[in-house]
């Protein structure tokens, strides 16, 4: 993964809790989430896991790479809030491979993701427990008759409540909504059984020891490291092999 310090922030991309901004590197431009915004480093560290993931599964995924904020970066942004979300970043944060010219999937536009593509995008968000890519939020952009998928801050979502964690949890995490992809996820059952053979223990520890330590070291609270690391694997684990059914899954978690 590219590690890389910003040049020069170049714009918010939206408004929100997340604010993710426009930003130059010597790379190229890349989307990068700051570390200071409201869900904090758990949201990067979820953005890293879910993308490597999703690369693993052969789905479309802007490239990431860890991007260095220092203090004498300068901005063309000069909203004091905007200030007080950098200030709020120094240090290391995540970015994605800016991509031009896209705009948020159209419902007309889902045929462009075949079938098997589309159950393949069920599958990854219900494992990660990723309830953030709905008909009003579908979280992909499309762009000259490609897509990616974007935004998975809030997958994982059980990182953010560490106390009360139980041996259930990696079965509970349901959404009310369904899936943007539902209608398309046709071949989800048959995926389901590949996947869960498909998806190793070394495959789940290779995309965690991707994370820097700097990030595990800001979501690891009063544990190890170590040991951090391995309940996000156990949680991951016992959901991969868990019991599901397929209309449930559909509702992304």
């Amino acid at each position: 993964m590219l590690r890389l310090p910003v040049t020069r922030i170049l714009s918010i991309v939206r408004q929100g809790s997340s604010a993710p901004a426009h930003v130059s590197t010597e790379a190229g431009d890349f989307v990068m989430k700051f570390r200071g915004a409201a869900q904090g480093p758990a949201a990067l560290v979820a953005e890293l896991i879910v993308g490597a993931l999703a690369d693993r599964l052969d789905l479309p995924v802007p490239e990431r790479a860890v991007l260095e904020l220092s203090a004498d970066v300068p901005t063309d942004d000069r909203r004091d809030e905007i200030a007080d979300l950098i200030h709020a970043s120094y240090g290391l944060n995540v970015g994605l491979r800016y991509v031009p010219r896209t705009h948020i999937l159209r419902p007309d536009e889902h045929r462009l993701i075949p079938f098997d593509v589309a159950s393949r995008i069920v599958w990854l968000d219900w494992l990660t427990m990723n309830l953030d890519r709905t008909e009003a939020n579908p979280n992909i952009i499309v762009g000259g008759g490609r897509y990616w998928l974007i935004d998975h801050g809030a997958a994982l979502g059980f990182h953010f409540d560490w106390p009360h964690i139980t041996e259930q949890h990696p079965h509970r995490y349901q959404s009310h909504q369904r899936h943007v992809l539902a209608e398309r996820a046709t071949a989800l059952s048959e995926w389901d059984t590949l996947l869960r053979d498909y998806v190793s223990r070394t495959m789940i520890w290779d995309v965690l020891e991707a994370v820097p330590t700097e990030l595990w070291m800001d979501v690891a609270g009063s544990v190890s490291i170590d040991r951090r690391r391995a309940a996000y694997h156990a949680v991951l684990w016992k959901r991969l092999h868990g019991e599901r059914r397929p209309d449930v899954m559909q509702h992304a978690a």
